[in-house]
Order: C-alpha cells, then structure tokens, then sequence
C-alpha cells in the first residue's frame, strides 16, 4: 500500500500491483513533486502516467488539482488496481477527470491526440533504452509548449540516449532512482 501525499485526496491510501510493478517511493514522490511545483502549474494541467503501475503518480497529480489524468499500463492487474485507485480518489477530487488504459505506452502515443501538459515515464528498469526512446519519440509531438517530462530510470544505469527535439533539464538521484527532466526544445 501507498499513500496521496498532497491535495485533496492527501493521506488516502491506495494499492499496488501484487508483482511486476515497482512503485515510486513516497519520498521520490514528494521530491518529484515538490520540483514540479517550482517550475509549472499543476492546477488544470493535463497529465499522461505511462508505465503507470499503481498509478500513484497520476492520481497524486489529480489531488493536487491536475483537470485530466490519462493512466497507461499493459498488465491487467495494472489496470484493475489503478481503477479502484481512482474510485478510491474520485470523491475527493471530483473535476478531474482519470481514465486508466490497458495497452502498451507505445500503442497508446501511436493511437492518440490528446496533448499534455505533464507526463510520467517509469518503464520497468529492464527495459532497454529502445523502448524509452520510442516512447519519448511519439509523445514529443503531442507535448504542450511548456510541458515537463519525467523518467524514472536505475541510477545503476547509465543516462538513456535522448531523441532530438528535448531539453535535458537538471537529473536528480534518490537512491536506487534517477529522476531525468526533460522539456521540449
């Protein structure tokens, strides 16, 4: 189990997937938030969570007033415990909008035309590169201006390749966990 940390759902607790997912800790959570607050508005933006797991990530967004949470993952159990995570949250933020989506973050860039304005990458650590920089290649085009990017990666690992078009802003490392910042150019 998990908890919101901020915002109107503050202090809810929410599940995690049983296996094969690895939650954001509270701590990176907090710190990843905390910088987000200090560089965009988090009240109103639309909000894209891939890898999303549990979907922590997205849903503490929407308690912190984001509009519009898309939650993206391809395990079933994903799926099914980011829904109750979001009909546990739902009654305390009832203008955001939270959808979780069954299907893989590449699938999910190639099929939308959604734009968002703050987006969580956490891929499984196994996960080579290829797969961050597809992924980072199809969500460029559908960034906001001032939209920020943040990927989870290993600190074990070295810094993934970033496709042209990102502005690689200042990584920071929490533990097992690197927090890479990237803007559109």
């Amino acid at each position: 189990m998990t908890r919101i940390i901020a915002g109107a759902a503050g202090g809810r607790t929410i599940a995690v997937p049983p296996s094969g997912t690895r939650p954001t800790s509270d701590r990176v959570r907090e710190a990843i938030f905390s910088r987000i607050e200090s560089w965009a508005e988090i009240s109103g933006s639309h909000v894209l969570d891939l890898f999303a797991g549990s979907g922590a990530l997205g849903i503490e967004a929407a308690s912190r007033g984001a509009s519009r949470v898309d939650l993206v993952d391809n395990s079933d159990k994903a799926v099914a415990v980011m829904n109750r995570n979001i009909a546990t949250v739902q009654p305390s933020v009832p203008n955001a909008t939270m959808k979780a989506h069954r299907v893989s973050a590449v699938a999910f860039l190639e099929s939308s035309v959604a734009e968002w304005d703050i987006v969580f990458i956490d891929p499984p650590y196994d996960h080579g590169n290829a797969v961050l920089e597809r992924t980072l290649e199809l969500l460029l085009p559908r960034l906001s201006a001032d939209a920020l990017v943040a990927v989870e990666r290993s600190t074990r690992d070295d810094e993934p390749s970033w496709p042209t078009g990102y502005e690689v802003l200042t990584p920071k490392s929490y533990g097992e966990t690197t927090v890479y910042w990237l803007s559109p150019a």
